[in-house]
């Protein structure tokens, strides 16, 4: 079917100032995403899952300038954490700033340069994920990155990581336009911690492919820059197998507009899959998380729990699906989405769904948004609390289940003291 004018006009629109690579297996992969996108065109406000955010910043040929945030003397998150650092600065990797990629048990490789060889690992994966995920919600922005992307790290894990490895996106120009794809295989039994932070560009499009072998532990930590004027679209899609543990957390600290999309399918029995995020926006700040979940295997659990804490008119949007398949006995999905309006102006948009095709489940949703609870806050301050340490306090404790979800204390603790920095910042 072909595209109407209006879509076919702005993806060309799009496409005329990126270059496309074709060399090596990696040039196949992209022609097929390419050929995907010309089939979906760019997203568009009428289309359903874009229907609470607009993409039009996301999709023009150039990019809204953003200045890059100037953190004084804030200590970058993470930095207390030994871990491998693989630093890009507006979507160019920077092998003066990273360390040496040689990692016991992981094998870690540039896209850039291993992409133009004949053969490689990662040629079942590239785009294999990103293409299931286009069913049955069309994803085009990450056709996009799957067919453009300038870089990426390539990261085979065969045992147990000693180290996480972290990946930094710095932003430095104002007009830059990064677009990023990452590929992770984790291996039978294997583990990996994978750090991301930093706001990339002044827009960034993402995707990060993740297959997690049987038994094997993926956990995944990031935290979004908090330049005020970037926006971004990342994509994570993976698939779990039998046994194996998937989690993945993210806190977002302001910036204009960010679509986080996740995609993932349970394909073995027993599988776990969690994810989770935390934001706070302030004034003209659109976040916006949708996900959908496939439990495919028996016995598998999934969980959906994200807060966002909203002020001066902030915007929040939640789309959450669980899918359950025929003969995917035993699972059980939870979701919850939750906001914590600070004043009048702000609105949280909220679309949760269930679709199941088993008789022997448990599964279930819910949504809520409200301000903060005036009794609570009238016991904290009749006991000598101050009312912005209240507030504070109360923000924290919303914000805890979410935080929960990160398994490691020392990041945990890193998370929190962020939060409470943000609201420091933003108490008026």
């Amino acid at each position: 079917m072909n595209l109407p004018k209006a879509k076919q006009d702005a993806l060309t629109a799009r496409l005329a100032g990126l270059s496309f690579d074709a060399r090596g297996w990696l040039g196949a992969a992209r022609s097929e995403a390419l050929a995907r996108l010309g089939a979906m065109g760019l997203p568009g406000k009428r289309d359903e899952y874009w229907r609470y955010t607009d993409p039009t910043s996301l999709t023009t040929p150039e990019p809204p300038p953003a200045a890059a945030f100037d953190a004084g003397d804030e200590t970058p998150v993470f930095d207390g954490i030994d871990r491998v650092k693989l630093v890009f600065t507006d979507g160019v990797f920077d092998a003066d700033a990273s360390d040496d990629l040689t990692l016991a048990g992981v094998e870690i490789e540039r896209l850039a340069e291993a992409g133009g060889a004949d053969i490689h690992w990662a040629q079942g994966l590239y785009g294999v994920l990103e293409a299931r995920g286009q069913n049955p919600v069309q994803r085009p922005l990450a056709a996009l990155a799957s067919a453009f992307a300038t870089d990426g790290v390539l990261i085979r894990v065969t045992g147990r990581a000693a180290k996480p490895v972290s990946l930094i996106y710095r932003h430095v120009s104002e007009t830059s336009d990064a677009i990023l794809h990452h590929c992770v295989k984790l291996e039978p039994g294997a583990e990996l911690t994978l750090l991301e932070n930093g706001p990339a560009a002044a827009r960034f499009t993402k995707v990060l492919e993740v297959e997690v072998g049987t038994g094997a532990r993926f956990h995944h930590i990031r935290a979004q820059g908090r330049d005020h004027a970037r926006r971004a679209a990342t994509h994570v899609f993976a698939r779990i197998g039998a046994g194996a543990l998937f989690k993945s957390f993210t806190l977002t600290a302001n910036g204009r507009l960010t679509r986080n999309d996740a995609v993932l399918e349970l394909v073995g029995d027993d599988a776990v899959a969690h994810v989770a995020g935390a934001s706070m926006g302030d004034g003209d700040f659109h976040h916006d998380d949708t996900v959908f979940i496939t439990h495919e295997g028996e016995r598998c659990e999934s969980r959906q729990v994200f807060k966002k804490v909203l002020k001066n008119g902030a915007v929040g949007v939640f789309q959450g699906k669980i899918l359950v398949k025929p003969g995917a006995q035993k699972t059980d999905g939870y979701q919850i989405s939750q906001s914590l309006l600070l004043d009048g102006d702000s609105q949280f948009l909220a679309k949760p769904e269930l679709e199941i095709y088993a008789d022997d489940v448990k599964c279930s949703h819910g949504s809520t948004s409200g301000a903060i609870d005036d009794t609570a806050l009238y016991y904290l301050r009749s006991r000598g609390v101050p009312l912005r340490q209240a507030q504070s306090l109360l923000v924290l404790a919303f914000l805890a289940e979410a935080i929960g979800e990160i398994e490691d204390e020392a990041i945990a603790e890193d998370i929190r003291s962020r939060l409470e920095g943000w609201l420091h910042r933003h108490a008026h």
